[in-house]
């Protein structure tokens, strides 16, 4: 998890994320994009997705579509859903 955030972060240098968001890959562990950076400590975020760790990789890199993730259960929303439409601003 913490080379995926490391990844994460280098894109939040040029591409600012409002809110916080949590990307929840149970017992993998959790990134949490917040303050301008991504971390792996677990803590209390405006939204949280719910997914593996496969999946996150996937969506990250492009090759997942959001929408059609949730629509299929691979991706579970929870709070905020305008803070998870941000994310677009970082894929890819």
């Amino acid at each position: 998890m913490e080379e995926i955030a490391a990844d994460i972060r280098k894109n939040l240098d040029n591409r600012p994320f409002d809110g916080s968001l949590k990307f929840d890959c149970g017992a993998d562990g959790v990134i949490v994009l917040a303050d301008g950076t991504a971390s792996t400590e677990d803590r209390d975020t405006d939204c949280t997705l719910r997914l593996s760790p496969e999946n996150l990789t996937k969506l990250l890199t492009g090759k997942l579509n959001p929408a059609t993730a949730v629509m299929m259960g691979k991706i579970k929303l929870s709070g905020d859903m305008g803070v998870a439409l941000k994310l677009s601003k970082l894929i890819g």
